[in-house]
C-alpha cells in the first residue's frame, strides 16, 4: 500500500515540475511556477523518506543525518536567496547548478563503491549510467565553478597552446576509458577515480577559454549536463519523479542553450571555441578607431528630449542592474506616462548575463509586463520612436553586429535603436562593453552620452522631469 501512495506522491511530483516549468516561460505567473515546482519537490522528498522501502522491506535509515542535511541545506540556500544582489544572480544560478552536479556524480560515487564493498556483479547497462552520472556531473560540477568564477570577475579567459586539440584529447580519453571499463577491459577502484579526476579537468579546461559574453549559453549548457546526470540517477534507482526531474532540467536547458545561440546568430560549436567577449580592450578616450567623436548631454537637456517626445524606448542593460536603478527607472517611465508619453522597455534576449535577467530585474520593481517588449516585437517600432534611452546596455546596440564583418558580434540580432530619432545613452564611462569591443553607436550623429552612476542619474532626470 506504501508503495502505491510513494508512486502516487511521485506522480503529483512530477506534475508539478512540468506545469512550473510551464508557468516559468511568462513573466507573471513565474513566481507561483516556482513554488508549485518546490512543493511538487517537498512531497517527493518527504514521501521518498517515509515510504519508501527497499526489496526487503526496510525503510531509509541514517534518518538523523538526513534531517541534519535538510536543515543545514534549507538555511543555506534561504540565506543565500534572500541576501543575493540581482546583478549576482547569474552567478548564483551557476553556482547552484554545479552543486547539482556535484550530487549526481557523488551518487555515482557512492553506488559504485557500494557494489566494490558488497562484492557483487553490476551490469553493463549499470555501469554505462553509473559512469554517465559520474562524468557528466562532474564537469557540469567542475565547469559552473570556473563559470561563477568569472562572472564574479575572479578568473580570467586562459588558453592552452592547442586548446581544443587538448580538449577534444582529453574527452576521447575519457571516452575511451569509460568504454573499457563498461565492456570490463580495466576494473577496480584506480580507473574509476582516474576517470573522475580526468572529468574533473575536462570541465575546467572547458570552460577557462570560454569568453565573458558567452557565459549565459555556457551556464544554460552546464545546467542541462547536470538534468541529464540526475537523470542517470533516476535510471540507477528506478526513481521516477528524478528521471523526469532530470530530464526536464536537461530538455529545457539544451532548448534555452539552442535559442540563445540563435539569439546571437552563432552555433554551439563556435560560442565553445570562439573565445567571445574576453577582457576590455576598449579605451576612455572619446574618439573611435575611425575618428569619430561623442556628443555629451546634460540632465536639463535629456529631461527635455524625454519630456516633450511621444514615444520612448528603455534599452536596460547589466549596467541598470550593477547600479540598482530599477525603481529610479520605473519611477522616470511613471512619471513620463503621466505627460502622456508612450514608454516600452526594449528587452534583448541575451541582454544582463543570462536570459531574463532584466525581465526579473524590472519585474522587481513593479514595472508592467505588457511593457517589456521583445526584440523581433519592438524593433519594427524603432523608426517612429523619438527618444531611445539605453540604460547600462553596450553589445546588444552595437551596430558592428550588422555593418563589420570584422566585428566578433557580427551577425548577432541587435536592437535597432539607431533607427530612432534620438538616442540618449547611459554610461558610467567609455569604457566597452562586456564583448570588449567599441561601439560605433555612440559616434552617431543622433547619439548624446549621458555620463554618471544610472541610479543617481534617473534620479535626477526624474527630478528634472517632473519641474518642466
Amino acid at each position: 500500500m506504501q508503495a502505491h501512495i510513494l508512486e502516487f506522491i511521485y506522480l503529483i511530483a512530477s506534475v508539478t515540475f512540468m506545469v512550473g516549468l510551464k508557468m516559468l516561460s511568462k513573466p507573471d505567473t513565474a513566481r507561483k511556477g516556482n513554488l508549485i515546482a518546490a512543493v511538487g519537490m517537498t512531497l517527493a522528498i518527504f514521501g521518498t523518506i517515509f515510504l519508501y522501502k527497499d526489496a526487503q522491506g526496510s525503510h531509509l535509515g541514517n534518518l538523523i543525518w538526513i534531517f541534519a542535511a535538510l536543515v543545514i541545506g534549507t538555511v543555506i540556500g534561504l540565506y543565500m536567496a534572500k541576501s543575493v544582489q540581482m546583478t549576482a544572480m547569474p552567478q548564483m544560478v551557476s553556482f547552484f547548478n554545479g552543486m547539482g552536479g556535484a550530487c549526481a556524480a557523488l551518487i555515482s560515487i557512492i553506488e559504485f563503491n557500494h557494489i566494490q564493498h558488497s562484492g557483487s556483479e553490476v551490469g553493463m547497462s549499470n555501469l554505462l549510467i553509473i559512469l554517465a552520472g559520474l562524468v557528466i556531473g562532474t564537469v557540469s560540477f567542475s565547469g559552473s565553478i570556473i563559470a561563477y568564477g568569472k562572472l564574479e570577475g575572479k578568473i580570467g579567459d586562459y588558453n592552452l597552446p592547442m586548446q581544443q586539440v587538448f580538449n577534444l584529447g582529453l574527452l576521447a580519453g575519457i571516452l575511451v576509458l569509460s568504454g573499457l571499463m563498461i565492456f570490463g577491459q580495466v576494473e577496480g577502484n584506480m580507473w574509476f577515480y582516474i576517470i573522475l579526476g580526468l572529468s574533473v579537468l575536462y570541465g575546467l579546461i572547458f570552460v577557462f577559454p570560454i569568453g565573458g559574453a558567452d557565459m549565459p549559453v555556457v551556464i544554460s549548457l552546464l545546467n542541462s549536463f547536470t538534468g541529464v546526470a540526475a537523470a542517470c540517477g533516476g535510471f540507477l534507482y528506478d526513481n521516477y519523479v528524478m528521471l523526469i526531474g532530470g530530464i526536464l532540467v536537461g530538455s529545457a536547458g539544451t532548448i534555452l542553450t539552442v535559442t540563445m545561440c540563435n539569439a546571437m546568430n552563432r552555433s554551439l560549436l563556435n560560442v565553445l571555441v570562439g573565445n567571445f567577449g574576453g577582457g576590455s580592450n576598449a579605451s576612455g578616450a572619446n574618439k573611435s578607431a575611425s575618428g569619430g567623436t561623442t556628443r555629451e548631454l546634460g540632465i536639463s537637456d535629456a529631461a527635455i528630449l524625454l519630456k516633450y517626445a511621444k514615444k520612448v524606448a528603455i534599452v536596460p542593460g547589466y549596467g541598470l542592474a550593477v547600479a540598482q536603478a530599477q525603481h529610479a527607472c520605473h519611477e522616470l517611465e511613471s512619471i513620463l506616462e503621466e505627460g502622456g508619453v508612450s514608454v516600452k522597455y526594449a528587452i534583448h534576449p541575451v541582454a544582463g548575463r543570462m536570459p531574463g535577467h532584466m525581465n526579473v530585474l524590472l519585474a522587481e520593481s513593479n514595472v508592467e509586463y505588457n511593457k517589456l517588449v521583445e526584440m523581433e516585437e519592438i524593433n519594427p517600432d524603432f523608426p517612429t520612436t523619438d527618444v531611445v534611452l539605453v540604460v547600462g546596455a553596450n553589445d546588444v546596440v552595437n551596430p558592428a553586429a550588422k555593418n563589420d564583418p570584422s566585428s566578433p558580434i557580427y551577425g548577432m540580432p541587435i536592437l535597432d535603436v539607431e533607427s530612432s530619432a534620438s538616442i540618449i545613452i547611459m554610461k558610467r564611462s567609455m569604457k566597452a562593453g562586456y564583448a570588449g569591443i567599441d561601439n560605433e553607436l555612440f559616434y552617431n550623429p543622433k547619439t548624446y552620452m549621458l555620463f554618471g552612476d544610472a541610479k543617481d542619474t534617473l534620479t535626477k532626470l526624474v527630478s528634472e522631469v517632473k519641474s518642466l
